[in-house]
């Protein structure tokens, strides 16, 4: 079996304060794992970029890019990047607000698979999963998202909206990337329909999710109504279309 080796894709956007706490921690868990850190700044007025790079830490690096284009937009940038470096086996990605606990990390880099085509998500609704600071109106909202996209997308997850992930390498070369159009929060739904009409071996490990307490999140009326919107349009295609669907977002062997 081939060890892990994997970059934890993390995009900011006037997060100076939190990717600081971030890295500290993750600091922690690199004195016992190997990993790098890609940090993917939409050109944050607060300087975030300029305060990583001076942190002189030597397994992060700032990709920076023109201007806020969204979550979507910011990952595949990382995507592309890490694709043409060709030096690693997965892609982790995570919120930069301290959302994601860089103690569920080790867990989900464990995780069991049985195709180097994988995909791993950190899953809040399932059995040891949990949400902090949360209002219960909150958590039906995100519950009753999951459920929707689920049954719509026909796809077996049980926290198909969460963005704490990791993708192997194998499975992103099999995708079309860059037919991809979502931008939002949706984006995360998409690439979890992409992975699995590739046939990606899917695994949930439960994870502690943490509302924010500084800084604001970036989440919207409009995101949720775009998520829902599309989940919509995305689930018809796969009623009507599977097979031009599967086209769409796989590439041909």
């Amino acid at each position: 079996m081939v060890s892990m080796k994997p970059v934890i894709l993390i995009p900011t956007y006037n997060e100076s304060i939190a990717i600081v706490e971030l890295l500290h921690s993750l600091t922690t868990l690199h004195n016992s794992r190997d990993f790098d850190v890609l940090v993917l700044d939409d050109n944050s007025p607060d300087r975030t970029a300029d305060i990583v790079d001076n942190l002189n830490l030597s397994w992060v690096r700032v990709l920076r890019r023109p201007g806020k284009a969204g979550l979507g937009a910011a990952y595949r940038a990382g995507f592309a990047e890490v694709l043409q470096l060709n030096n690693y086996t997965h892609v982790i990605t995570m919120d930069a607000d301290g959302s994601h606990r860089v103690d569920d990390l080790p867990a989900m880099m464990d995780a069991p698979h049985s195709s180097d085509i994988s995909i791993t998500l950190g899953a809040r609704w399932i059995k040891g999963g949990s949400v902090v600071n949360w209002p219960l109106s909150r958590q039906l909202l995100s519950r009753a998202g999951t459920a929707y996209a689920r049954i719509a997308l026909r796809i077996p997850l049980h926290d198909i909206t969460g963005g704490f992930r990791i993708y192997s390498v194998a499975l992103l070369k099999k995708l079309n990337l860059s037919q991809m159009t979502a931008t939002g929060y949706c984006f995360q739904i998409e690439m979890a329909m992409a992975s699995d009409l590739a046939g990606a071996s899917q695994c949930e490990v439960p994870i502690t999710f943490v509302e924010r307490v500084n800084g604001v999140s970036k989440m919207s009326k409009a995101i949720v109504v775009e998520a829902l919107w599309q989940t919509t349009l995305w689930g018809l295609s796969r009623a009507l279309k599977p097979n031009a669907d599967k086209l769409h977002y796989v590439k041909s062997e």
